[in-house]
């Protein structure tokens, strides 16, 4: 029974909490890019260097705040500076948007124009980053590292195994069902919120109902600002700031996006947890697990490990691909937000 119980420990332990971890930051990150599909009807491939220069803000008025003196007690201090980060960041979301989209969609012009677009938005955000912050990794959690440790749990349940539970894991967790349930809530509440939604339904039939197109639009991109600043600090709480890594998680957040069924807010949810799962479980190395649950004889010496970690971005674009070819609607079927 003890092997049993060490085997689910293990798993809890590099598994199931640091997907549920990674599930939450990618389903904050595919929200983004969803919202400016269901809305603006372009895939926004920015978005990726967007989470970094939201999050390099939240670094500098983090550096800011501790030079000052000023911190949150067990908390990091980057959740005190990540309003500021978001209202910055939403700055230049809507500057973008009025140097570079607004000129397309007076012409109407076709999304994968919008695609380009943001393609070179997503250079001019990575430049931005690079220039200010450096292409280095940056460290900016303080506060308490952990909610339990693994020595503690040890200690309390007497297994061999023990499990770690992050203050940033934990943090990332409560912030997205925060997030989500005031993202809904707006969505389906308020009339700005319905307002977004008739403009997603029917463009043509909104306007005719004294919908501001000008209003929507800017909400929208404060929106997937907004979201986009959360993820990437949350992301960067838990792990550490490379702008690099975040051009690199466009591919998990679009292929969450997809498989959730794009421009629905609910299957981007779910895809991050699909993508953050399979890419956990597929790159973990079963060996110490296994040997908790086969006989002694038959332990093997390999990791049992399906795939390197240095390939898990590959199972995002395995999962895109299979998506894409076998049910391109996703999961849930994409609609309009």
């Amino acid at each position: 029974m003890d092997n049993i119980l060490n085997a689910l420990a293990l798993m809890a332990n590099f598994v199931f909490v640091p997907a549920i971890a990674y599930g939450s930051q990618l389903a904050l990150g595919a929200l983004g890019v969803t919202i400016v599909f269901g809305i603006l009807r372009f895939s926004n491939f920015a978005h990726g260097d967007t989470m970094a220069l939201g999050t390099m803000c939240t670094i500098l008025i983090t550096w800011w705040f501790q030079s000052m003196g000023i911190s949150f007690g067990p908390l990091p201090t980057a959740l005190l500076a990540l309003p500021f980060a978001i209202v910055i960041c939403s700055a230049f979301v809507l500057v973008s948007d009025r140097v570079v989209y607004r000129f397309y969609r007076k012409q109407k012009a076709d999304p994968v124009i919008y695609l380009i677009a943001s393609v070179g938005v997503m250079f001019v955000f990575n430049g931005i980053v690079r220039f200010i912050i450096g292409p280095d990794d940056q460290n900016f959690a303080d506060g308490e590292r952990f909610i339990i440790k693994a020595r503690e749990f040890k200690r309390l349940t007497g297994l061999s195994e023990g499990i770690s539970i992050k203050v940033s894991q934990g943090i990332t967790v409560v912030t997205m069902i925060v997030v989500v349930a005031l993202l809904f809530w707006f969505l389906n509440k308020t009339r700005t919120g319905k307002s977004m939604r008739a403009y997603s339904d029917n463009e043509d039939l909104a306007l005719l109902s004294g919908i501001n197109p000008d209003k929507v639009v800017a909400v929208t991109w404060i929106i997937a600002a907004a979201l986009a600043t959360i993820a990437g600090t949350l992301y960067g709480l838990d792990k550490s700031f490379k702008p690099f890594t975040y051009f690199q998680l466009l591919l998990p957040i679009f292929a969450a996006a997809i498989v959730g069924g794009l421009g629905n807010p609910l299957g981007a949810i779910a895809g991050g947890f699909v993508i953050a799962f399979s890419e956990i479980l597929v790159t973990y190395a079963y060996k110490k697990f296994a040997g908790y649950l086969m006989p002694e004889d038959w332990k093997a010496d390999g990791l049992i490990q399906l795939l390197s970690t240095d390939y898990k971005f590959a199972v995002s674009f395995v999962i895109l691909l299979l998506v894409l070819l076998f049910r391109p609607t996703g999961i849930f079927k994409g609609t309009g937000v």
